[in-house]
């Protein structure tokens, strides 16, 4: 009997126990949900009081209740690494389609204390515009999309939100005879990619998206809208590849258009890495060619490990050359006869077609694709992914290329794309733009490594391998600084916790990013938003007293 007694005493205490623990997670979840809903309601009456009334804000703003919150969210996070369960998620959502929205959210964030972040299309690779440890909200650009295109005074206006592709289209809809020298990736958006840099095929002849930057609005810390005149050359300066939203919210560029000629030509060769070594002479006098090449010529190398089975089963290299050439494929050909024989190029190779073909071409589409799917935005279509960039500026040698491709077989997928730079890259002074890695550079890596199934195991053998890839190419790259690339975000290379080193911590990959402009960049932060309100994890930090 008595140990009956004691069974259901602790049954008792074993139910009490449950009870209490039910409860305290019903009142924390409840606590949570009405510190949420009293945010969202404090942000909206702010918004409300800030904006045209007329313009519905209301309908613009996405709290963790909306049951539209997850899609808006998943729409443009480009790295599904980031589109996890786990991950931290905003507290709000703004999905701006007026300035007023973007002027009316800076200062309602900034008066709330709640960290901004900024969206415009999510192609990050570090995800730091939609990813923080700290509470934040995102300002979601995508609805603030106009694009103007002025073909007499051959120049655009477009809005942040914008997509590369829909660009190209609009500018293909009003010329056949002028283009963008832009990215390759028609979903990347305007505000992130030209801030930031900004490179295309046609980088050799005429330089970077940045450098065609003719104006620009944007919304400061204050939530005043400022053109070029109004923000003065020394800010203007910083959002040409500095990072805009270090400064600000980039709410559009003015954007110089290029001459393309009515017919281009593009071809896609390989080799594979054999007994005969081919690959290695083959990437060897690549090196050499394609940043001295034809100012009109840009070829891009990918090095990728494959498995062959020419012979028998085996890890290989296979390297493809994918090129743009400003020009009909009989000038191409007799171009390359003479500078590159080893490729042994043929006009049956070629493809000669339209500027804006050549753009869907780039982009994976079948030939005869019509220009429309430019406008397809491919939403919630994320890959797993990782990147990581260098810069070369003597040729690898012969045995170094041996070398590397036996690390890349005995890794096993990570594999590297080359983009040759030279032509206008060479004339432009790296004060120019806060972006430095102009002459000196044959040229830029990416390190690219991708997989489509979520699981830590690959994460943790894909990010052991990426690493590891780098660390084997310190010998051959850039050094004091070793180099980096905006554009490829990479936290590796150093963060920022914005204490009372947050200029010493800045320097760590400001200087790779930025070398000589990081500073310049610093006085112009410190000037625009002295209390860093416009932060990330890698934004440009303010100058200190002490500092």
């Amino acid at each position: 009997m008595q140990k009956m007694r004691n069974t259901i005493a602790s049954i008792t205490i074993a139910f009490l126990l449950l009870l209490l623990l039910l409860l305290h997670v019903s009142v924390s979840s409840a606590a949570s949900y009405d510190d949420n809903n009293s945010l969202y309601t404090r942000f909206l009456q702010c918004l409300e009081n800030h904006t045209n009334p007329s313009s519905q804000v209301s309908n613009q703003v996405y709290s963790q209740s909306n049951t539209s919150y997850t899609s808006v969210l998943r729409a443009y996070i480009r790295n599904a690494r980031f589109n996890s369960s786990s991950t931290n998620k905003p507290l709000l959502i703004v999905t701006a389609s007026h300035e007023s929205h973007v002027q009316a959210a800076v200062i309602c964030a900034k008066s709330i204390g709640l960290q901004l972040k900024i969206r415009s299309g999510g192609h990050d690779y570090a995800g730091i515009s939609y990813v923080s440890d700290s509470p934040f909200a995102i300002l979601d650009m995508f609805q603030l999309r106009s694009i103007s295109v002025d073909v007499a005074d051959e120049s655009v206006w477009v809005e942040s939100g914008a997509t590369l592709g829909e660009l190209y289209y609009r500018i293909w809809e009003k010329s056949k005879v002028l283009g963008f020298p832009g990215g390759v990736c028609p979903t990347v958006a305007i505000g992130g990619h030209v801030s930031g840099g900004g490179y295309g095929q046609m980088i050799r002849k005429y330089g970077l998206a940045v450098d065609q930057v003719l104006d620009a609005k944007i919304v400061d810390v204050n939530g005043n809208i400022l053109d070029r005149k109004a923000m003065g050359e020394d800010l203007f300066w910083a959002i040409r590849g500095g990072g805009g939203a270090s400064f600000g919210v980039i709410l559009s560029y003015k954007l110089k258009l290029v001459p393309v000629p009515e017919t281009v030509t593009v071809f896609r060769m390989e080799r594979i890495y054999d007994q005969n070594q081919s690959v290695t002479d083959f990437v060897y006098e690549w090196q050499k060619v394609a940043p001295a090449t034809d100012d009109g010529l840009f070829m891009r190398m990918l090095i990728q490990p494959i498995t062959s089975r020419v012979r028998r089963p085996e890890k290989t290299i296979r390297a493809t050359i994918v090129t743009m050439f400003l020009g009909n494929a009989d000038q191409l050909v007799s171009l390359l006869d003479k500078e590159f024989p080893l490729l042994e190029l043929k006009k049956e190779n070629c493809m000669e077609m339209s500027w804006i073909d050549s753009v869907l071409w780039w982009a994976n589409f079948d030939n005869g694709t019509s220009p429309e799917v430019l406008l397809d935005r491919d939403l919630d279509s994320a890959n797993f992914l990782i990147r990581k960039s260098d810069y070369v500026q003597t040729p690898i040698s012969k045995d170094g290329l041996e070398w590397l491709w036996k690390r890349v077989t005995e890794l096993g997928k990570t594999g590297f794309v080359f983009n040759p730079y030279g032509g206008k890259m060479n004339e432009i002074s790296p004060a120019d733009a806060p972006f430095p890695h102009r002459a000196g550079n044959l040229y830029k890596i990416q390190y690219s490594v991708n997989w489509e199934e979520s699981s830590p195991e690959l994460e943790k053998n894909y990010t052991t391998q990426i690493r590891r890839l780098f660390s084997y190419m310190t010998p051959f790259v850039s050094k004091n600084p070793r180099r980096a690339f905006l554009n490829y975000r990479d936290l590796d290379i150093g963060v920022n916790s914005f204490g009372e080193n947050s200029y010493e911590e800045g320097k760590v990959y400001g200087v790779k990013y930025f070398s000589d402009n990081f500073d310049r960049l610093v006085k112009v932060k410190t000037a625009v938003d002295p209390e860093n309100f416009f932060r990330n994890e890698q934004s440009i930090p303010t100058l200190s007293s002490k500092a």
